[in-house]
């Protein structure tokens, strides 16, 4: 009879990298692509259980994490801190120039250096440890972590200004929105249809005053609906209280306004505006500065780049401590990585923020039964691991997909020039 301890031996590691397909939607870099890349991760167990992970697509995650997949044969899924270990031998310094290098187009993630790409690896491979072991035990993932203390996790409503359709596509079902009354539109669909209850909208795309209109429009649509703006530091210091001054009690916080500990620090200071980030502090080594200066008062996590699961309760850990808030950044994602997102955020006590989530703007999924949004909120169920399941057939064609296709990267400024042949990722501060 196969004991839980041997049964959770790591006995095959499979890594298929796919292509989604993205809608045209803008941003500070550009525009996102019509697909880009995500890496699905399955780890076997010898008691016949398998785990899943979903992360980054783009070629510099991908080569280290089929780095990594050989290496762990026997390891068991129940000793991330075996693998976290193992994942820091085996990348070394090999991968040290890549993880320095400039960041590419769909960065928008804050620093990026060889800590980083490796906290990143290892966030993947625990997802799908964890999950393993979960179906191992019979318990959810948010049992592991502590249990969960909400049978919801709310979601907010994701605008972004976008195209009608990509170059030489047809026009999508949601249209263009290049305005206030687009994205008025855009966020009616997204509140009649998933039932969200606060708004986000990714700016830095259009001049200050333009979305500074579009927030105005948005707030007098839903006069009780906390709304979010988020420029990606787009702005100077000067730009920035600005626009906190015109918006002071119109937005529940402004993320990430313009670069940096002191200048974050100062809009604050001057404005009062609460200020969220996963630009500003994106690591364990940039809190305590920016805790210290009250740069930040709403920290996104990411389980994606801050580690894992476990990392984001250490970070809420230290957000509680120092009277911080916080919630959950998200980048373009499916099912798997949505399921983690959510376990992980049943377990913080002090989310008091709705998380984001790009998924209602990805049609496609590789789980047999894609999630739901019932009043913009996700439930938590109690099924072992992550409570999905791999739909082999999807996965296959998403992966047939990437083989066909030469794109290995997202590329946020290739695609925009597409359309405007000269364009180049602006410089900080644009305004």
């Amino acid at each position: 009879m196969t004991t839980p301890t041997t049964g959770a031996r790591v006995s095959e590691v499979r890594v298929t990298p796919i292509l989604i397909t993205d809608p045209p939607l803008l941003n500070l870099q550009g525009v996102h692509q019509p697909l880009t890349p995500r890496t699905i991760i399955e780890v076997h167990t010898a008691s016949g259980h398998v785990g899943l992970g979903e992360t980054y697509g783009d070629t510099e995650y991908l080569d280290a994490i089929r780095k990594v997949a050989p290496h762990l044969d026997g390891v068991e899924v129940a000793r991330p801190t075996a693998l976290k270990a193992l994942i820091d031998q085996i990348l070394g310094e090999e991968t040290r120039e890549a993880a320095t290098a400039d960041v590419p187009a769909s960065g928008l993630r804050g620093k990026r250096d060889l800590a980083k790409l490796k906290a990143s690896v290892f966030a993947a491979f625990e997802v799908a440890f964890l999950d393993a072991w979960g179906k191992v035990l019979g318990v959810p993932v948010h049992a592991l972590l502590g249990g969960k203390v909400r049978d919801r996790v709310d979601y907010s409503a994701y605008l972004f200004y976008k195209w009608a359709a990509h170059p030489g596509q047809d026009p999508d079902a949601w249209g263009a929105a290049l305005d206030p009354a687009g994205v008025v539109e855009q966020a009616r669909i997204f509140v009649e249809r998933y039932g969200f209850t606060s708004i986000k909208l990714k700016g830095g795309v259009f001049e200050p005053d333009a979305e500074i209109a579009a927030v105005r429009a948005l707030r007098e649509a839903f006069p009780d609906m906390p709304l979010r703006l988020d420029p990606n530091s787009a702005w100077s210091v000067e730009t920035s209280l600005y626009v906190a001054r015109e918006l002071t009690g119109v937005l529940e916080y402004l993320e990430d306004p313009t670069a940096g500990v002191e200048g974050m620090a100062r809009v604050h200071a001057e404005t009062g505006m609460p200020l969220a980030t996963n630009m500003c502090v994106t690591g364990f080594d940039e809190v305590p500065e920016a805790f210290a200066r009250r740069a930040v008062q709403v920290v996104l996590s990411d389980h994606h780049y801050w580690g894992g699961l476990r990392a984001t309760l250490d970070l809420a850990a230290m957000c509680r401590c120092y009277g911080v808030g916080v919630s959950m950044h998200s980048n373009t994602h499916l099912g798997i990585s949505l399921a983690a997102m959510t376990q992980v955020a049943a377990a913080v006590p002090n989310l008091h923020h709705a998380c984001d989530t790009h998924r209602p703007w990805q049609e496609e999924d590789v789980i047999t039964r894609p999630h739901t949004f019932t009043g913009g909120a996700v439930e938590v169920g109690d099924e072992p691991g992550l409570g999905v399941e791999l739909d082999r057939e999807a996965l296959a064609d998403l992966h047939r997909r990437w083989a066909d296709s030469e794109v290995r990267d997202r590329d946020d400024v290739a695609a925009m020039r597409v359309v405007e042949p000269e364009w180049n990722a602006p410089r900080l501060p644009r305004w």
